[in-house]
C-alpha cells in the first residue's frame, strides 16, 4: 500500500532563493512539484522527503534560474489488484460505501459487501443483512479486498472498486460469527436456470 522509491530529477532555483540552503530550496521545490500528483508507475506521490545529492547550479541561457539535478525519497501510495487493505467505511449510500484508503476512497458495490442480501436502512442510516443481521455503517473499520483499478487523469478521476464477499474480510467481527447454512430460498436469489 504505502512505499518508498527514490528519484532523481533536475530542479530549478529561482534568484530570489540563491544564497539560501540549497537542500532545503530544493526540498520546497520538490514538494511543489510531486506532492499529491498522481504518477502512472509509481502511484500516488505522498509525500517527499530527504533530498541528497543536490548538483552544482548549470545557467541555461535565457534562463536566470539554476539547475541541479537531486536525489531524494518519496512516500507513495500504490494498490494492486487482489490486495486486501484496511479501511475505514467514510460514506453510505443506496448503490454500495465508500471506504477510506489513505489518500483515497474505495467503492464496494452493495453487491459486493456481503454474501447475504443486505439493503440500505435510511431510518438508521446502515446497511443491514435480512439473514445473518450483519450491519455496516459510517465509521466502521473494515478489510477487503482491490477488484480494479482506473488511475486515469488525475487523481480525482481516480475509482477503486472493493470487495467484501470472501471470508474473512468485512468488519472484524463478522469473522468471529459462526457459519451459517443456508436453506433453499435464504440469502439472495439464486438465478433460474435454463432448461
Amino acid at each position: 500500500m504505502y512505499y518508498i522509491h527514490t528519484i532523481e530529477d533536475t530542479i530549478s532555483i529561482s534568484p530570489a532563493n540563491f544564497g539560501q540552503d540549497v537542500n532545503k530550496t530544493a526540498l520546497e521545490a520538490l514538494r511543489k512539484k510531486y506532492e499529491r500528483t498522481l504518477d502512472k508507475e509509481l502511484g500516488i506521490i505522498v509525500a517527499v522527503f530527504n533530498v541528497r545529492d543536490v548538483s552544482d547550479g548549470m545557467i541555461m541561457p535565457g534562463d536566470p534560474s539554476t539547475r541541479h539535478e537531486a536525489k531524494f525519497d518519496a512516500l507513495v501510495f500504490n494498490l494492486d489488484i487482489d490486495e486486501i487493505v484496511a479501511g475505514e467505511v467514510s460514506e453510505l449510500a443506496d448503490f454500495g460505501c465508500f471506504v477510506r484508503l489513505g489518500p483515497l476512497d474505495g467503492l464496494v458495490h452493495l453487491s459486493q459487501i456481503t454474501s447475504d442480501f443486505i439493503s440500505y436502512d435510511k431510518k438508521s442510516s446502515a446497511f443491514v443483512s435480512k439473514n445473518t443481521g450483519r450491519s455496516l455503517k459510517k465509521g466502521d473499520k473494515v478489510f477487503a479486498k482491490v477488484s480494479s483499478i482506473s488511475l486515469k487523469g488525475g487523481i480525482k478521476d481516480a475509482k477503486i472498486a472493493l470487495t467484501m464477499r470472501p471470508d474473512g474480510l468485512g468488519k472484524p467481527e463478522w469473522t468471529k460469527e459462526p457459519k451459517r447454512e443456508y436453506k433453499r430460498g435464504e440469502g439472495r436469489p439464486r438465478p433460474k436456470q435454463r432448461k
